[in-house]
């Protein structure tokens, strides 16, 4: 019994951890001193090739504050979403997404660096 509670226990981890490091590819339009303009592209890969179903813009500056904006045509209805976050070891996020009708949502969050 506590081998079957540990083997859960580690399968909890192991995907906690695989789903904290999940994070869009950022690809860099444009760097400088002030920041870094991205496109974070949402691709759909199939079995012989790759197509894209929207796309997030963004901001992000040295001191890790930024802004984004975007969109996610996978759904019947395109949702759009539109944040921003703040630096330093604390970062506050926070942003809104809407497909205008049904799907409407804010989400908040809070990253802490250590």
């Amino acid at each position: 019994m506590s081998k079957l509670i540990l083997a859960c226990l580690g399968a909890a981890v192991w995907s906690a951890a695989a789903a904290a490091m999940a994070e869009p590819v950022k690809v860099p339009i444009d760097s400088d001193e002030k920041g870094t303009i991205y496109v974070a592209p949402n691709v759909n890969p199939t079995e012989t090739s790759a197509y894209t179903k929207g796309a997030t813009v963004g901001v992000q500056r040295p001191d890790g504050s930024g802004t984004y904006i975007g969109t996610d045509t996978s759904t019947p209805r395109p949702t759009y979403s539109l944040g921003a976050s703040t630096g330093g070891n604390v970062s506050l996020t926070g942003g809104v997404l809407s497909d205008g009708k049904n799907n409407n949502g804010v989400k908040a969050g809070v990253t802490i660096k250590y």
